[in-house]
């Protein structure tokens, strides 16, 4: 048979394939995703939509390269009029990053991605202030104001903000956050403008009040461990309450999941199991994966079951837990047994 001849027969064949629906393209693409992106998807539908998808999902029987090739087609079509918008293009990588790597990891490659940065917006910098600083930005400023720039910031910044405000104030702030939909780019843009001038009123265009222990502690983790050994000692002669609140910001729970198997596994013999599954409690499945792999299989499964049978459980015990697993942690680094930092004098 001809090289002709066999071309024209996968021609034949595709066109004897009947064109796909909108609900079937659309049932292909899902079933094309892992489980973990196609449930966060099917999340954002309706039941009625749920229930066509799925009715089509099951209906499709074998689906071959054609078929696939025709709904990811059909996709294309219908996008190549939109466009990505490089509006806060960086800061999304930046996200996508650390819920991929964490952290740690996240902010050192994107150092390597993007070193030339734009300069930070006056949004970027007042997710930096301190509360104190923040306050005189919004006072007299309207509720809903007021709201957006509070999802913007961390939960412990925002309730410290949200705290300072006139008690009329805060209910009226509260309600506009919980009843928030999704915040346009020219609200945001809105947000800026207001900053902006909010913060050469009060700050000047000099330095503004930035730092704290949860900084120090960053810049001390992400340096070489000689740099701890040296300076932590020091500051604790100089003020032993600083040296403590870095500490403890140093060495957080959510810093165990850049550990790796070999470390893991040290600490996690340290830990008590009815502790263990405390502390896994109180994070979401995907987080314990770091914790799971330095197990073996059967230890794993067990520590899965204990969780799924232990039932609703307290957030409070869920912290204490992990706090005890920092402590040990914490221990096991001042031993040399594990290791947190990435100074290139943390190796030998």
């Amino acid at each position: 048979m001809s090289e002709m001849n066999s071309i024209e027969m996968q021609d034949a064949a595709a066109l004897a394939i009947p064109p796909l629906s909108d609900a079937e393209a659309a049932a292909v693409l899902v079933m094309l995703l892992d489980e973990d992106q196609a449930s966060r998807m099917l999340g954002q539908l309706s039941p009625a939509e749920l229930q066509l998808l799925g009715q089509k999902m099951c209906a499709l029987g074998e689906i071959g390269p054609e078929a696939i090739c025709r709904a990811v087609d059909g996709f294309a079509a219908r996008t190549e009029k939109l466009g990505i918008h490089a509006w806060g293009r960086t800061d999304r990588v930046h996200g996508m990053m650390r819920r991929a790597v964490g952290t740690i990891k996240a902010d050192n490659l994107m150092e390597r991605i993007a070193p030339e940065a734009p300069p930070a917006s006056p949004l970027d910098i007042t997710r930096w202030l301190n509360p104190a600083a923040i306050v005189p930005l919004v006072r007299g400023e309207h509720p809903q104001a007021i709201a957006v720039l509070l999802i913007q910031l961390e939960a412990d910044v925002a309730a410290k903000v949200l705290h300072s405000l006139p008690p009329e104030q805060q209910t009226q702030v509260v309600h506009r956050v919980a009843t928030m939909g999704p915040v346009s780019p020219e609200a945001l843009l809105m947000l800026e403008e207001l900053l902006s001038r909010r913060i050469i009123e009060f700050h000047g265009r000099g330095t503004l009040a930035m730092g704290g222990a949860k900084n120090a502690a960053e810049i001390i983790n992400n340096s070489a461990k000689t740099v701890e050994k040296r300076v932590i000692p020091e500051i604790t002669k100089m003020d032993k309450a600083l040296a403590r609140a870095i500490e403890n910001e140093m060495f957080k729970f959510e810093h165990l999941f850049e550990l790796d198997p070999k470390s893991m596994g040290a600490l996690l013999r340290e830990v008590e199991s009815d502790i263990l599954i405390n502390a896994l409690k109180g994070i979401a499945e995907d987080q314990r994966d770091v914790f799971f792999a330095a197990m073996s299989s059967r230890a794993a499964d067990g520590v899965k079951d204990e969780i799924a049978s232990r039932g609703r459980l307290k957030m409070a015990d869920c912290v204490e837990a992990q706090k005890q697993i920092v402590t040990a942690a914490r221990r096991l680094a001042a031993e040399g047994v594990i290791s947190f930092g990435s100074g290139e004098d943390d190796y030998v």
